[in-house]
């Protein structure tokens, strides 16, 4: 182990953890074996880092978390298995936060309070999830993807970059319930979910769509289309909303909002040129490529 510049009392960290410089541990942790955690990491009081998990360096983990929680294999019959689960640097998960073995995630994610992310997750880089979110098992998330307070992401959905997820959201995976016949929902590029929708199992949500507040989606819905209602109906393309003080238009709004994301400082159409012709390709965005 290298140097640790705080650990607190009544901690258990097993012989083989490997530790960067700098890293420093709350009262009453437990890291088990095989564990690895970069420099200069935070892990604060009674959070328990479970055998293989891999923690990047600049990161803080809150208290009362568990990472790298067991798989249903464990809990039946009490014997190891190697599920690895890989965290990015630069990851903030706050206290309460649960995230099972057997996940890849990328760099700076961050969590709010009390997120589950269950087994088999594949998360990007510059992803966000609320407080209270529930990321089910099997699920491919892509990069800088917002998802607010109190969503349930069900198994299998996949969700492309730059999308967000606004609170009280609910991605379905079950047509007939209760079944195992699961199919998940596909979120595209740059698309909108507004809070309190519903979106049915094995729907696209297309491109740069917006789903309107409290919309129940039935039905895949078109890019740039946007939809409102129960059940959801399309009833404009998003180019055409205009902000109602500025009379200007909003979408699509990659062209109008940067907070955060890569071309905070160039502008999306700098950026986007920016990018190698596969990158471009990745996106999909036949009006800019």
């Amino acid at each position: 182990m290298a140097s640790i510049i705080k650990q607190g009392e009544h901690c258990v960290i097993a012989e083989n953890v490997q530790l960067g410089e700098n890293v420093s541990i709350g009262h009453n942790c437990i890291i088990e074996e095989n564990v690895s955690i970069g420099a200069n990491t935070y892990i604060d009081s009674n959070t328990t880092i479970r055998s293989g998990v891999s923690i990047g360096e600049n990161s803080f983990i809150g208290a009362n978390c568990i990472i790298g929680e067991y798989w249903m294999d464990f809990c039946l019959d009490r014997e190891p298995y190697d599920h690895p689960l890989t965290i990015g640097k630069k990851a903030l998960i706050r206290s309460g936060s649960i995230i099972y073995a057997g996940s890849q995630i990328g760099e700076n994610f961050q969590t709010g309070h009390r997120v589950t992310v269950r087994e088999k997750a594949e998360i990007g880089d510059h992803v966000s999830v609320g407080t209270l979110s529930d990321i089910q098992g099997n699920c491919k998330i892509g990069n800088y993807v917002r998802l607010h307070s109190n969503v349930h992401i069900g198994q299998l959905s996949v969700i492309d970059d730059f999308v967000w997820i606004y609170p009280y959201v609910v991605l379905t995976n079950d047509p007939t319930p209760p079944s195992n016949d699961f199919v998940g929902v596909h979120v595209h590029f740059f698309a909108i979910v507004a809070t309190g929708s519903i979106i049915m199992p094995g729907l696209d949500i297309g491109q740069d769509s917006l789903i309107g507040a409290g919309a129940i989606v039935t039905k895949s819905v078109e890019p740039y289309a946007v939809v409102v209602g129960n059940p959801a109906k399309t009833i404009s393309d998003v180019r055409k909303v205009k902000n109602k003080i500025t009379g200007k238009p909003v979408y699509p709004w990659r062209e109008h909002f940067s907070n955060y994301m890569p071309w905070e400082k160039v502008g999306f159409e700098a950026w986007f040129s920016s990018l190698d012709l596969d990158e471009r390709n990745h996106f999909s965005l036949n009006d800019l490529t």
